[in-house]
């Protein structure tokens, strides 16, 4: 491996993505003060990798979840999107930090008053469905089973997000609409979950890039990380924390939840340049800026869909983002962390460098368990590499505008199509298909960002003496993953027991 990619250039593509004690729960859950308030608008990982299912090797996928910590039991409502939101991936392939196509997802409640005969009264019911489901949300819906379902839209947008031109990415028939499953309630409600999701992965017709396809449902959680011991600062042993005992200790605190995803399968030759394979993304999601509550809301009337609990109106405005793993969680500030879910990469040089040029869990690692951390401050190996990408790997052409995001090469085809040859390490274990060239879900990112800012990255003078194989004692569970789209695995079963189909 080009030793200037081992040695510094991938220092910050993955040292702004540390492990630290700090609030919230990696990788981007619950990690800002103001998304604990909206959890359906919580952007929790973000994966973006040359797709490597057979066939599709032509092909990159995007996977954008939301919605995190769901309990498989969190019944009778489940996890749903919220309506009156856009969840959107931004493509940047100009190296310029803003968006130049623009994937929008919108999704939309479909309701029907289920009632029963209760001595005579028909009395609606309290669950979300009334009978058995199967294969075919939309034949589900007719046949009365599912009394709250959603549906949902994607539009392309080439040029700005707000301003610019947006076409609809359209199904098999021409539709415009595509269904999203209900959570995996439990076996007695939907028998065979893993056929009935896959009845719900669409082709889509992407104007201007030819044919993808799209997924948006529940999905088991795939990162893994031991949250518990480090946000109690770092309650782990030294021998633990350094590996001694080895990276797998069973304390992966994710084990059992699931998650909401928004996965698009789109052709390279719709996000990539002709003139540069190198692209960036992030994910975001926005409201409305208005939010009134209604002290009398009616979700269901005759032939109406009711007034609701609130009322919204207002511009669009963004109130999450996320592009590499952990950098709002434990790289930013607190009093920062609104801002950054607030903010766009082509402002992050301005808003935020401070924080990657004097990263903090080097000091706070040093001070708990006595290990020399870096000192080379200020970290401006770090800085160029987290804002601009890794050279010779996935830094565009040019001179690119600073700015945080995944960065993926999509010349460089996968390496493995079967999750269990893949490097859990990425490119610092000599995998370039895997994190920071984009993040599979494979990619145990904690792992990676434990070892670049303490240094393992940095030229010999300035890294500290030995290589220590730092870990969180959890990785990721590969027999979750899939080998195809949408790759992440069918969600934890609510009954009987949580259990996976």
């Amino acid at each position: 491996m080009n030793t200037l990619i081992k040695r510094s250039g991938l220092a910050v593509a993955v040292a702004g993505l540390c492990l630290a004690a700090g609030s919230g729960h990696a990788s981007s859950h619950r990690e800002a003060p103001f998304i604990t308030e909206m959890p359906k608008v919580d952007g929790t990982d973000f994966y973006m990798f040359r797709s490597y299912e057979a066939g599709r090797e032509g092909f990159v996928t995007l996977i954008a979840n939301y919605l995190p910590l769901q309990d498989a039991y969190g019944g009778p409502n489940y996890f749903d999107l919220d309506e009156d939101a856009i969840y959107e991936i931004h493509i940047d392939n100009t190296g310029n930090a803003q968006e130049d196509i623009t994937f929008r997802f919108s999704f939309q409640d479909v309701k029907q008053d289920l009632k029963i005969d209760v001595n005579g009264e028909m009395v609606s019911i309290p669950l979300k469905t009334g009978a058995p489901v199967g294969p075919g949300a939309m034949d589900d819906a007719m046949n009365g089973a599912i009394q709250v379902r959603q549906t949902y839209t994607v539009d392309v947008i080439r040029g700005d997000r707000r301003t610019g031109v947006s076409q609809p990415v359209t199904g098999d028939g021409g539709s415009p609409t595509f269904s999203k499953p209900l959570d995996n309630i439990g076996s007695k409600t939907i028998a065979d979950y893993p056929a009935y999701a896959q009845s719900h992965v669409y082709t889509a017709n992407i104007p201007g890039c030819g044919t993808g396809r799209v997924f948006a449902g529940q999905r088991a959680e795939a990162f893994a990380v031991n949250l518990g011991e480090v946000f109690d600062l770092i309650n782990l042993s030294a021998a633990d924390v350094t590996g001694a005992n080895g990276r797998d200790l069973g304390l992966n605190i994710l084990e059992g939840k699931n998650v909401t995803s928004l996965a698009l399968e789109v052709p390279i030759e719709c996000v990539a340049s002709a003139n540069d394979p190198v692209i960036g993304a992030w994910t975001t999601a926005s409201v409305r800026q208005a939010r009134v509550i209604n002290p009398r809301p009616v979700a269901f009337e005759e032939g109406d869909a009711g007034k609701g609990a609130t009322v919204e109106g207002g511009a669009f405005t963004q109130v999450s983002r996320l592009g590499s793993p952990l950098v709002n969680e434990v790289v930013i500030g607190l009093r920062d962390k609104d801002l950054f879910n607030a903010s766009e990469p082509k402002d992050d040089a301005s808003n935020f460098a401070p924080y990657v040029l004097t990263p903090t869990l080097p000091v706070l690692i040093e001070s708990l368990f006595g290990v020399q951390a870096p000192d080379a401050y200020p970290r401006t190996d770090l800085v160029w590499a987290f804002l601009n990408g890794v050279p010779d790997l996935t830094r565009p052409g040019g001179t690119p505008t600073l700015g945080e995001m995944l960065r993926l090469n999509t010349s460089i085809e996968a390496a493995s199509s079967d999750v269990t040859m893949q490097d859990d390490l990425g490119v610092i274990a000599g995998d370039v298909t895997g994190f920071p060239n984009g993040r599979r879900p494979v990619d145990d990112v904690v792992d990676i960002a434990l070892r670049v800012v303490m240094g393992v990255l940095l030229d010999e003078e300035s890294a500290p003496a030995g290589q220590i194989e730092y870990t969180d004692g959890a990785v990721v569970d590969r027999d979750l993953l899939l080998s195809g789209f949408p790759y992440l695995g069918h969600p934890f079963s609510g009954s009987p027991n949580p259990q996976r189909n």
